[in-house]
């Protein structure tokens, strides 16, 4: 296997993990780091660490991981494009849609790759969950409903809870079930007493007709990470944190017993977890960078996914703030 040279670009909470991988990545040679802060986590691990992209770009990298903050994204990731360097950005793509846009034209019109880190794709049980879905396991699917909670990241300042957390849930959404958004309502509030929005309650419709539901905040002392599937067949339950996936299947078995059955709704069959292996997400979504950029086929997340993917989060936002469905 040729050995690519790759750079990283923030050296924070994800930035550690980042440098962690592509240090043991098979083919792969981090060769130098970058973050202006320096190495607070000590994950250097005795390669340079440099304080500028134009230093990182004198390393001669065949690609770069941008794990810096999202109002960065723009200005770093195009200064990767000109310089002719495959580049993988830390979800999400960008801070709004213009400058998704520009990020992801500049990749098309250098004939790079360009991805977008949404780990969630990566994870397992989403994995086996849309390999699932697309043999037809659940026939066809009615309705996506996410849950996304836990305390507030102090770390985070320059988005809100949608463009950070609800990322996740929009991509994976969309991707688990092959379907665009066409439509958004949400409501937000402000409890932290910060710019942006920490907790979202969405409802989306779609392409196919599957309608979709969002919870996600930073406000809540439980930790959840929960996607329901819910198809003609049954419903998936994908646990994320613990990469687990349940079915549980409509029966065929007739409730005899009256004051049990009239609140059973749907009739009861199997539910069963399934047993697979459970490679790491992060480690998985940079094998799949590394073979993009090797000429491989490979599932990456695209900038024009990541674009999708903003555009649904930016009309959250504004259908939170007008009090209208908007239309994608």
């Amino acid at each position: 296997m040729t050995t690519l040279r790759a750079g990283l670009i923030g050296l924070g909470m994800m930035g550690r993990h980042h440098a962690r991988v592509l240090g043991s990545l098979e083919g792969v040679e981090l060769v130098a780091v970058a973050d202006p802060g320096g190495d607070v986590h000590g994950v250097a691990g005795g390669r340079p660490v440099l304080g500028t992209i134009e230093e990182l770009l004198d390393q001669r990298l065949d690609y770069c991981m941008v794990a810096a903050p999202t109002g960065l994204h723009e200005e770093i990731g195009l200064q990767l494009a000109e310089a002719g360097v495959h580049c993988m950005v830390e979800k999400p793509l960008a801070h709004d849609t213009a400058s998704a846009e520009r990020l992801a034209a500049a990749y098309t019109e250098k004939g790079l790759v360009g991805a977008v880190g949404h780990i969630e794709r990566y994870n397992p049980a989403l994995q086996q969950a849309r390999a699932r879905i697309e043999a037809g396991d659940l026939g066809d699917i009615y309705q996506v409903a996410t849950r996304r909670q836990g305390p507030f990241p102090g770390r985070i300042a320059d988005v809100g809870v949608v463009k950070d957390l609800g990322t996740h849930d929009i991509d994976l959404t969309a991707w688990v079930t092959q379907q665009e958004y066409v439509s958004m309502s949400a409501r937000t509030t402000t409890r932290s007493g910060r710019p942006h929005e920490d907790m979202v309650s969405a409802v989306g419709l779609l392409s196919k007709g599957t309608i979709t539901s969002h919870l996600v905040n930073w406000l809540s002392p439980l930790k959840e990470r929960t996607t329901v599937i819910t198809g003609e067949k049954g419903a998936f339950v994908a646990d994320t944190l613990h990469a687990d996936l349940t079915f549980f299947a409509n029966g065929n078995v007739e409730t005899t017993w009256d004051d049990v059955s009239r609140f059973r709704g749907v009739s009861e069959g199997d539910v069963v977890r399934y047993a697979f292996p459970k490679p790491e997400p992060l480690r998985v979504e940079h094998e799949a960078f590394r073979d993009a950029v090797l000429g491989k086929e490979s599932d990456i997340v695209t900038m024009e996914q990541g674009l999708a993917t903003v555009r649904v989060a930016e009309a959250m936002i504004e259908s939170a703030r007008t009090g209208q469905v908007i239309t994608l």
